[in-house]
């Protein structure tokens, strides 16, 4: 039943792509599409080079070399990921823009006028894949530096002793061990990407999440924005497929149970000046640049942006991230707790259908819930009508039942694989002992399981939290009237050209999102077996 509620969303856009087309779709098909489909690719394959090179270098340096910085660049090349797209987006617009400091210092040093000198436009697909990559690096970069670090110590001394350098360890035995993460976390950046709107929307590219709120608010037809959603939704499983599929024709596995200190390469001269700039260039451009921009701008225009609505907008996103934080945590408890103790094939199947959620962009959810709810809502007061002759309105649509909801169904995969690998740690003779002493299982879960795996369940509600915090397209679709986030607002000023007016809400988000952040980093520092 559970996996029948959260499964409403996709199932309501797969239906609409069976519907016979109207004319707006036509239209739609005869101008737009290919438009979308080939620059979604286009962007998917810019982004998945950028986070590559990034995050898998990233994550070798870091991890099994040494050179200054690396024990504060191990943690800090995870900041980025506290800074929305969209932010980075409108920081980056402000600073490279032709009325820009960049290059308004370019003219006055060299008094050059406009078209007398070439610079780089950053409101294109290219700056497009860019601002994504400098985010979405880290998901890489996690993952693969948490493969690299439990990796046995065996198999990095057996490729030395048959005369592998640190470069071919790299690459012929470290690599190959890790690549099932490298493509997890390179999936989960891609999926990011199909989801993103504030940063396609900003820089005006025609892709499919821009594309489907042109139809629904511009041309007005939820139906042709619905059928958009489902070709998004086809590229989506597409992704999951290739993820899938990836693994499944190779089989890495250690067959050691040492797991010593793994060696480190030693850096020296122009080997370390190389590993610190690798390292250093993704963190000043995903992070430390556009946050000193953003402070600059805050300090001049807190006076008038930081005011008693910006802190009820504060309060008003704080409060909302909690709670489906909470929730999502709530459910993800009794999900995975019912999956372990009777993991029959039903259950197993229904848990692992509410953890697809995560793939779906949020404006493909956004549409998939408010055309049911809106037909309940209709269908509810026409019979209300009929037989108390009392109009009800709109109970579910517009209210913060709806946006939560959403908000569940896009996240709760996040919370379902924390609460998961906490669970996976507790040995199963601890459920039998506690049953043993008259507990039934949801006392056995809350009273037993939950201290044990405290870490876990804390992990899952930060991360959700700041999911929230950032969300966009479906805060943006789904919101009461006069009901504001931080990342609403962000995008409202920004999409004015009010940039340095965005940006007290936009540091806000930042700032709220560094500590799971370092939180993160710290917990797969100490990940190692043994360590």
């Amino acid at each position: 039943m559970t996996a029948l509620i959260f499964s409403i969303p996709v199932l309501t856009i797969v239906s609409f792509l069976l519907r016979p087309s109207s004319e707006v779709w036509q239209h739609l098909v005869d101008t737009v599409l290919v438009d979308y489909i080939f620059n979604s690719a286009l962007l998917l394959v810019g982004v998945a080079l950028g986070t590559l090179s990034m995050g898998v270098i990233c994550a070798w340096l870091t991890s099994l070399c040494q050179f200054p910085g690396k024990s504060f660049f191990s943690w800090a090349l995870l900041l980025p990921l506290a800074m929305p797209a969209y932010i980075i987006a409108y920081t980056y617009t402000g600073m490279f823009d032709f009325a820009g400091p960049i290059q308004t210092q370019i003219r006055d040093w060299t008094g050059w006028r406009y078209g007398d000198y070439y610079f780089p436009e950053i409101r294109s697909l290219g700056g497009a894949m860019a601002m994504l990559s400098l985010v979405l690096y880290p998901y890489v970069y996690l993952l693969a530096r948490a493969a690299f670090i439990e990796q046995s110590v065996c198999v990095i001394e057996v490729s030395r002793t048959l005369g592998c350098n640190a470069w071919s360890s790299f690459y012929r035995v470290a690599l190959p061990l890790a690549r099932p993460a490298i493509v997890a976390g390179l999936s989960l950046a891609l999926m990011e990407t199909l989801a993103d709107y504030g940063t396609v929307s900003y820089f005006g590219i025609g892709v499919f999440t821009t594309g489907i709120f042109r139809t629904w608010f511009g041309l007005g037809d939820s139906a042709a924005a619905a059928k958009l959603a489902g070709i998004l939704l086809l590229f989506v499983f597409t992704l999951v497929v290739i993820e899938r599929g990836s693994r499944r024709q190779a089989r890495y596995h250690h067959t050691s149970n040492r797991y010593g200190q793994l060696p480190q390469y030693r850096l020296s001269g122009l080997r370390a000046g190389i590993a610190l700039v690798a390292c250093l260039l993704p963190l000043i451009f995903g992070f430390v640049l556009p946050a000193i921009q953003l402070g600059l701008w805050a300090s001049d225009t807190y006076v008038d942006m930081v005011d008693e609505s910006f802190f009820k907008i504060t309060l008003n996103t704080v409060s909302l991230a909690l709670l489906a934080a909470f929730l999502a945590v709530l459910v993800a408890l009794i999900l995975a707790y019912t999956k372990r103790v009777l993991a029959s094939p039903a259950v197993i199947v229904s848990v692992r259908i509410v953890a697809t959620g995560y793939a779906i962009p949020g404006t493909v959810i956004a549409i998939g819930v408010i055309i049911p709810f809106g037909w309940f809502d209709n269908w509810f007061d026409l019979l209300m009508l009929d037989y108390f002759n009392i109009s009800t309105g709109l109970l579910l649509s517009g209210t913060l039942f709806t946006l939560i909801f959403a908000y569940l169904v896009r996240f709760l995969a996040v919370s379902i694989q924390s609460v998961e690998s906490g669970l996976d740690k507790i040995k199963p003779s601890m459920d039998e002992a506690a049953r043993s002493l008259g507990y039934r299982p949801m006392e056995v879960l809350f009273k037993v399981y939950l201290p044990l795996m405290k870490g876990s369940v804390l992990t899952a509600i930060l991360i959700v939290f700041v999911d929230v915090m950032k969300e966009l397209p479906a805060t943006l679709i789904l919101r009461p009237f006069n009901f504001n986030t931080l990342a609403v607002r962000a995008f409202e000023l920004a999409s004015d050209e009010r940039l340095a007016d965005s940006s007290s809400a936009a540091l806000m988000i930042v700032v709220v999102g560094l500590l799971p952040v370092i939180l993160l980093s710290k917990s797969i520092s100490s990940s190692r077996v043994g360590s």
